[in-house]
């Protein structure tokens, strides 16, 4: 908590200031649309309302529905980042983070749906969420790599483990579970399923 008399760093101020907060408040109010309606049903009109302005001033901040939802999942990366330890030098506790990230995607079935279906969609090139999708997977394989190396060093690593094998076999099955459990949710616990992927890797207790 910060003191009254303490020094503080002011945030923009006018117009910008304000758009920003209506950007955040919009996405804020989207994540909880497509994680109770998912992607097709959730509408920008419904989101829009949440906020308390109209679709076309929604559209203002967001000129397409793809924008919106791309703009919604790089929302929820940064929220993963601040709440977990996604720091892949963290070894071990970062694998323990995908844990508690793979538990939490189980109560959000919509921002599950949300990022299985635009995943799949921007293989396009000219899909507007591609770029996001590129740079979102390129980022978490070096995370997980990282972490793997970071737990090969502290002898953690079973033998023959390859640390850049063992990221992008991480990233695939993390997804593939989620398309698993979409389809059939009482038959995968993601959570589960991932952490017995990674006692085959790591020596370490989960």
């Amino acid at each position: 908590m910060v003191e009254d008399d303490a020094p503080q760093r002011r945030g923009p101020r006018g117009p910008y200031a304000k758009s920003s907060q209506t950007r955040t408040a919009i996405l804020d109010a989207a994540l909880k649309v497509f994680a109770e309606s998912g992607y097709r049903s959730g509408s920008l009109r419904t989101v829009a309302d949440r906020v308390g302005m109209s679709e076309a001033g929604l559209l203002h901040h967001f000129p397409s529905k793809s924008a919106l939802l791309a703009a919604v999942l790089e929302r929820r990366d940064e929220q993963a980042e601040e709440r977990y330890d996604l720091d892949g030098s963290g070894g071990v506790e970062v694998l323990r983070s995908l844990l508690r990230i793979a538990e939490r995607n189980a109560a959000a079935p919509g921002v599950v749906e949300l990022f299985c279906t635009l995943s799949a969609e921007s293989t396009s090139p000219e899909h507007p969420a591609h770029e996001y999708f590129v740079a979102r997977y390129r980022r978490s394989t070096r995370t997980v790599q990282t972490a793997f190396e970071a737990v090969a060093a502290s002898g953690e690593l079973r033998p023959g483990v390859e640390p850049a094998a063992a990221a992008r076999g991480t990233v695939a099955l993390m997804d593939g579970l989620q398309l698993q459990w979409l389809l059939d949710r009482d038959a995968v616990d993601m959570a589960a399923d991932l952490r017995t992927f990674f006692r085959t890797l790591v020596t370490a207790e989960l």
